[in-house]
């Protein structure tokens, strides 16, 4: 029996809509990464980016559980002595929403160019509006 090895032109990529109002961050992150991946497919291919393409629309009614907006901390170092640069989630939802949401999907992402190649495929929006209804987008149901 031989295997069968799925190739990116052998595929069509698909485009979902996902509402992320009253979801909990986490969880929506990994069923994100996870369509993302194309592991939602029976043709899953580990080292070929077959994965869909996602909108996420309403970013800044996303809910983390617990303490965890005020907890919760974000950095980076800008490369500079004493460069390093903390926000908690409060206030990075406050500057930008969006960014939550990809960061956290971003990291449930292989670390490496195949998925950052993946990563370009999430577009995240702060509202409902979104420049993407020319490729109409199919809603894609989260189990909660």
């Amino acid at each position: 029996m031989k295997t069968i090895s799925f190739r990116k032109s052998d595929q069509e990529e698909k485009w979902f809509l996902v509402d992320a109002s009253g979801q909990t961050l986490g969880r929506l992150a990994s069923r994100l990464a996870s369509v993302l991946r194309g592991k939602h497919k029976p043709t899953f291919t580990p080292h070929e980016d077959l994965g869909d393409h996602i909108v996420v629309i309403n970013a800044e009614k996303v809910r983390l559980t617990g303490n965890k907006m005020k907890d919760k901390m974000y950095r980076h170092h800008t490369g500079y002595i004493g460069g390093l640069k903390e926000f908690s989630a409060e206030k990075l939802m406050q500057r930008d929403p969006t960014r939550i949401i990809t960061l956290a999907v971003r990291g449930m992402l292989p670390k490496n160019r195949l998925g950052r190649d993946m990563a370009t495929k999430l577009r995240v929006y702060a509202g409902t509006a979104h420049p993407h209804q020319a490729q109409q987008p199919t809603p894609l149901t989260l189990t909660k």
